[in-house]
């Protein structure tokens, strides 16, 4: 699948939970800065019992639309000759957002250099009325070729997708090399994540992503890589070609104005409230602990969060998802290491070598998952490493399976769940 049609399912399913590998034991989590509802949670909670905490940065990628790039129709068969036009297309009304306009606006302001491989799409290239257009070529200054992307979208300026796209992520879940986020003086919300394309750096790939949400709610979004392609191509340069600077020259350009203004406005989003109670589950987790762990990070919403832990000898990533309703998930989730307590709760423990599968080095990752007879679940996730796709900073985690069991069994959860 094309890179922005990637985005464009992204945009798509933000506010959804994110989806974890399919691998058995692996649980959605879904920790992020906006709350995700139960039912869309439960949908994907059968899968395992290992929690899986989704990357904040994840919603910040997804900033243009797509519904499918390249020839062929919906079956994927090229079309007949009864099929194709018989005379050339009309010239599009001028001001017409359309896939020239949008790859000749980028390829103006980029720097000097060599453009090749340009793909793109305007507002109403395809079967909908109202396409997210994009823009991506391959540019090469002398120092190596690089894909150089851009795309826009309506949003809600003051809704969740808005706040998560220029929220910069915990390391603990995605690792960075640098993230700001900032508001700019026309009330602008910018956001540059200087990362990877694979946050467990099995690739050298770098990836450097800028995200703008104007006050009219335009979200404009650029990336950029230091390979020619974002997936599958060698490294060409050490860096993406785009300083800091340009990339967010880039996406503050006027040219993007009238792009914008076309869009249209997005639909309000509903907010989405917490449970009665709605303690979070980074503060009751963080209580919990035994005394002398200092807390290096927390990060939560009801319902799911984590903390990294340290007692001196490394930093220990602890999550935690706490669920009402879950009481169909018992022939799906619970084998193995099940015990049943006095009053019918089921305790399952799991330890794993690499439970996320994101190639940190000596990770292991211990589980205990928990569900009342009424379907009450808490399940808990402790690794020996300070976050998802780092290597072991220490030889187990920093709570014991004894220790785990009783922070998950503990009536504070009750307050948390969704």
């Amino acid at each position: 699948m094309p890179f922005e049609d990637e985005l464009g399912d992204a945009m798509r399913s933000t506010g959804d939970t994110f989806r974890p590998s399919d691998r058995s034991g692996l649980v959605e989590g879904g920790l992020t800065r906006g709350r995700r509802r139960l039912a869309r949670r439960r949908a994907v909670a059968v899968t395992g019992s290992v929690l899986a905490l989704a990357a904040v940065a994840v919603t910040g990628a997804a900033m243009t639309g797509a519904s499918g790039s390249g020839g062929g129709g919906a079956d994927g068969k090229a079309p007949s000759v009864a099929d194709r036009p018989t005379a050339p297309p009309s010239p599009a009304p001028e001001g017409e957002v359309t896939r020239r306009k949008m790859i000749d606006t980028l390829k103006k302001l980029l720097p000097e250099g060599k453009v090749s491989q340009e793909e793109g799409r305007g507002i109403h290239d395809g079967p909908e009325d109202l396409q997210s257009p994009y823009a991506s070529v391959v540019f090469d200054d002398g120092k190596g070729a690089a894909a150089v992307s851009i795309g826009l979208n309506a949003v809600d300026p003051g809704g969740r997708t808005a706040e998560e796209a220029v929220s910069c992520p915990s390391q603990a879940l995605v690792q960075h090399d640098s993230c700001t986020s900032e508001t700019l003086a026309d009330g602008s919300t910018y956001m540059l994540l200087q990362g990877y394309e694979y946050p467990d750096r099995r690739e050298e790939t770098k990836s450097w992503r800028a995200t703008l949400i104007t006050p009219a709610g335009v979200m404009v979004g650029a990336s950029e890589w230091n390979a020619p392609a974002q997936k599958g191509a060698q490294v060409s340069r050490p860096n993406p070609p785009l300083t800091a600077a340009q990339l967010k020259a880039l996406v503050t350009a006027d040219a993007w104005s009238a792009v914008g203004a076309a869009l249209g406005e997005a639909p309000k989003e509903k907010p989405v409230a917490d449970p009665p109670g709605g303690a979070r589950v980074d503060e009751i987790l963080a209580s919990l602990l035994p005394k002398g762990l200092k807390i290096v990070e927390k990060q939560g919403d009801p319902g799911y969060g984590f903390v990294v832990a340290d007692d001196g000898k490394g930093g220990s990533m602890l999550g935690v998802n706490a669920q009402s309703g879950m009481q169909d998930i018992v022939q799906d989730v619970f084998s193995g290491d099940v015990t049943t307590l006095p009053d019918g709760t089921l305790v399952m423990v799991k330890k794993e070598n690499d439970p996320d599968q994101k190639g940190g080095a000596g990770v292991v990752g211990w589980t205990v998952d928990t569900l009342r007879p009424d379907g009450f679940r808490v399940v808990m996730t402790a690794l020996n490493a300070p976050g998802y796709g780092q290597d072991a900073g220490r030889a187990e985690p920093v709570l014991t399976i004894e220790q785990m069991k009783a922070v998950v069994l503990d009536k504070k959860w009750r307050t948390a769940a969704q």
